[in-house]
């Protein structure tokens, strides 16, 4: 494809060689740099791409996207100048593999919690009306059945751009994608064209990249401030940051909500640890997953598949055989009668929303609560005395632990969350450092009818300690530690 076609939607400030070069390929890593490439030089947060257009060029690079031009100019090469090559990656990328997201009909899935639960159920009821789907998440990616590792919630662009072509090639109708703050932030969607954004809540988290609360609430918004009038937004009507969201929106705009008056609503009418009977949109439906938090995602899904044109009475039937997503909200049945229940919570309220979910549950049925949790390293320290405080709230007793220290002390991490809790809330904690010891300590103290929360990991199979990667499932661990396999 010719440099000048890849270049159709780019604002050009200059540009220096011939513009009408053919382009073989489009990489923002010089190491991926083959003859005939086009190479985009990024300002990232660690790395100034910038610095290696001379390796790329030396790989076989025949043009450069960039927004500092050098001062020695390489004749052969051909030097294309923007004001942010961030914001005009996704441009070029989604040129270059044929604008896929045209071919199918995409839709986006942001805020804190539920994204890849809303995005995987989509995935998969689309999938039982028998379209060929595509999905994008932070678990995994998938094209039909097959499965592409993920490696962040949304990829670069031009990995996005790749994997979005792919599905179409495979024939996919819909893909149903996460769209994170950061990928939002970076432009890392840029260029892609979305039938539909969905909201799903917002409170404090990735404070450490975005510095403040509004920051992080705008960059969810940018979403919703770019999609098309020809495009639907479903946002939640019971989060406070529900209509901020789509105050600019250009798209038809849908609620929902499980307290409220809104396009689609929801009741529980009945509530185990198997699932919940629920009235949607005045009719029942029996579901196989617990918790208020869970009740909104269902309706998150349930107003997309009618926004994508389904009927109520198709979509209810696929929710009802539809099962929890991995590593939320899983429990596991001990064999002398007592529940361990795995979830991804990692901030405050997801922890909030997860105890609620199990004492709606219990419902005064006399069972205890034993939270097993930690806090990542690196990462919002200022949630981590917050967490332990939820921790604390909901739970009979708390085991406090390591999840990913990273290359942070465990201890250190440990001593952030006791911080926020004063003499009394501490008499309910223990601190254990081993996360599978903990795990242990918590099966040893349940007894029949309690339940376990061991939070904070979900589906992953890892811990990060001092930079190294060790295998480490909870599931594992409980189903070992319970002698069931």
């Amino acid at each position: 494809m010719k440099l000048s076609e890849l270049l159709k939607n780019v604002k050009v400030i200059a540009s220096q060689g011939n513009i009408d070069v053919e382009i073989k390929d489009v990489n923002i890593d010089s190491r991926k740099i083959k003859d005939g490439h086009l190479f985009i030089a990024m300002k990232g947060t660690q790395v100034d791409g910038h610095k290696f257009i001379n390796k790329a060029i030396e790989l076989g690079a025949v043009a450069i996207l960039l927004e500092d031009m050098p001062e020695v100019l390489n004749e052969k090469v051909t030097y294309v100048q923007v004001a942010s090559t961030e914001e005009e990656a996704g441009k070029v990328a989604t040129m270059f593999y044929g604008e896929p997201s045209r071919k199918l009909r995409l839709v986006g899935v942001t805020g804190t919690n539920g994204k890849t639960t809303v995005a995987t159920l989509l995935y998969r009821m689309f999938r039982e009306f028998g379209y060929k789907v595509g999905l994008l998440s932070t678990v995994c990616n998938y094209i039909n059945d097959e499965e592409v590792p993920a490696s962040h919630t949304t990829p670069d662009p031009i990995e996005l751009n790749c994997l979005l072509a792919k599905m179409v090639k495979a024939g996919c109708e819909y893909a149903f994608m996460e769209c994170s703050s950061h990928a939002i932030q970076q432009h890392r969607i840029g260029g892609l064209e979305f039938v539909g954004g969905i909201f799903t809540n917002l409170t404090r988290d990735h404070l450490d990249y975005h510095k403040t609360f509004e920051n992080y609430r705008n960059a969810k918004k940018m979403f919703f401030d770019g999609l098309s009038k020809n495009a639907f937004a479903i946002t939640n009507a019971d989060d406070k940051n529900g209509m901020v969201m789509v105050q600019n929106c250009k798209a038809t705009i849908k609620t929902y909500s499980i307290k409220r008056i809104a396009d689609f609503r929801a009741k529980i009418l009945e509530c185990h640890f198997e699932g919940m009977y629920l009235e949607i949109d005045g009719k029942e439906v029996g579901v196989q997953f617990i918790g208020k938090f869970n009740v909104s995602n269902l309706l998150a899904v349930y107003g997309t598949a009618i926004m994508l044109g389904k009927k109520p009475e198709e979509i209810l039937i696929a929710l009802s055989t539809l099962k929890s997503v991995n590593g939320r909200l899983e429990p596991i049945q001990s064999p002398e009668g007592f529940t361990a229940v795995v979830d991804y919570a990692h901030t405050p309220d997801a922890l909030e929303n997860v105890l609620s979910a199990i004492h709606d549950v219990l419902d005064n049925k006399g069972g205890r609560v034993i939270t097993v949790c930690g806090a990542g390293g690196h990462r919002d320290k200022g949630k981590r005395p917050l967490m332990a405080q939820e921790a604390v709230k909901q739970s009979d007793t708390v085991i406090l632990t390591s999840d990913n220290p990273r290359d942070e002390e465990p201890q250190a991490i440990i001593d952030d969350m006791l911080a926020g809790l004063d003499t009394t809330q501490r008499k309910k904690v223990l601190t254990i450092t081993d996360r599978k010891e903990a795990i242990r300590t918590a099966a040893m103290m349940a007894q029949k009818g309690d339940v376990i929360l061991v939070a904070g990991k979900g589906h992953e199979n890892y811990q990060e300690i001092n930079g190294v990667k060790h295998h480490f499932d909870d599931h594992e661990v409980i189903r070992e530690i319970f002698g069931i396999k």
